[in-house]
């Protein structure tokens, strides 16, 4: 394919799906052409619904020879099998969080992908909504001086309270550090590049946890994870960031703050697209609320942002290279709070990672540019 809209594949028809598939509808440089799950029926009912002309299983979808990105949101242990199988039916992939189950499977992706000449996307892309990207203009303009430090927050009781089925929350691979984490970390990284070292702590609140809601509500389950996890990050750029992931909380919290030689932002949810953004002036005692600019359309930014990128040849800015570092970051975290000791990150390599370029303040998903 040369010119025009970017045809896509949605594999796993779950309830993430229905967001990607009504964002991906509505703009004009992508087609969605084919959805795939392992229940078929479930995948036709998921076509059906949003106007999609084929429905069927993975091999279905890859014969689809218009589609050329394949949407991989397939459960975190099936990334890495779904996303090879796409490449090499000569499809690039875009994947849900987290990139693959273990940084191993995400280093064979990638050798399979740059072997072929293919893309890697992954989410999440939130940070490419009105909010986030405000504050990535915001630092780049100077507008709290030189970045110093960072510290984040998300602390609430856990999911169990609403979500029906809620164990699967506290297997390995989940917790509040890989659950919620990459929002955080995604953010972190766009604004001040690769992280270089990391130290940590990890507790776990309770060995047991009950149901809330729903059929199994009353139901116990056991806790297998760390549910409070303190880290501190050095980045490659010198900033330092303290971070907080937890289910053992009875406050609840989301918070951001960028503190600057000049100056300190707070920034909005990192699970949303929106604001409010706020800056703090050195010598100044009411914090400002800044202008958020941007989209807020929803998941898929980052895969509309990667048909653009294909169809001119730049680089995309939810990567995979993002993506895979975030997952690095996360296990090495994981690794510091087991061990006591800190964890060291490689950020050189054949391709150093490098903080996206934030996009145009007047960027628009609904224009079409294909």
């Amino acid at each position: 394919m040369t010119g025009g809209p970017v045809g896509v594949a949605i594999v796993g028809a779950g309830n993430i799906s229905g967001q990607y598939l009504r964002t991906l509808g509505s703009f004009p440089d992508v087609r969605v052409l084919g959805i795939a799950d392992l229940d078929a029926e479930r995948a036709r009912a998921a076509a059906a619904e949003h106007g999609v002309p084929v429905a069927g299983d993975l091999d279905t979808v890859l014969a689809v020879d218009e589609v050329e990105i394949v949407v991989n949101l397939t459960v975190p242990v099936a990334h890495a099998q779904v996303a090879t199988a796409a490449l090499r039916a000569g499809k690039h992939v875009y994947g849900e969080k987290p990139f693959t189950a273990t940084p191993a499977e995400g280093e064979k992706v990638f050798a399979e992908a740059a072997e072929r000449g293919l893309l890697l996307g992954g989410a999440p892309d939130t940070f490419l909504g009105a909010g986030i990207q405000s504050a990535l203009r915001a630092v780049r303009e100077g507008r709290i001086g030189t970045p110093v430090g960072v510290a984040t927050a998300t602390q609430s009781l856990g999911p169990e309270g609403w979500h029906p089925d809620p164990a699967f929350f506290y297997q390995p691979g989940a917790g509040p550090l890989f659950d919620i984490g990459p929002y955080y970390l995604t953010t972190l990284v766009a604004l001040f590049g690769p992280v270089s070292e990391v130290y940590a702590t990890g507790a776990r609140g309770r060995a047991v946890r009950v149901v809330g809601s729903g059929p199994k509500a009353g139901q116990e389950f056991p806790v297998d994870v760390p549910t409070h996890v303190q880290a501190l990050l050095t980045f490659a750029s010198g900033v330092t960031a303290s971070s907080l992931f937890s289910f053992d909380s009875s406050i609840w919290r989301t918070s951001i703050e960028i503190v600057g030689s000049e100056g300190a932002l707070a920034l909005p949810d990192p699970n949303t697209f929106e604001g409010p953004l706020r800056l703090l002036t050195n010598g100044t005692k009411e914090w400002v609320e800044l202008p958020v600019e941007g989209s807020t359309a929803g998941r898929g930014l980052g895969v509309l942002d990667m048909a653009r990128a294909l169809r001119r040849g730049v680089p995309h800015r939810a990567s995979g290279a993002l993506a895979l570092h975030v997952l690095k970051v996360m296990a090495a975290i994981a690794e510091a709070a087991e061990s006591g000791e800190p964890r060291r990150l490689d950020t050189a390599g054949a391709a150093p990672l490098t903080a996206p370029e934030p996009l145009p303040a007047g960027w628009d998903p609904y224009a079409a540019e294909l």
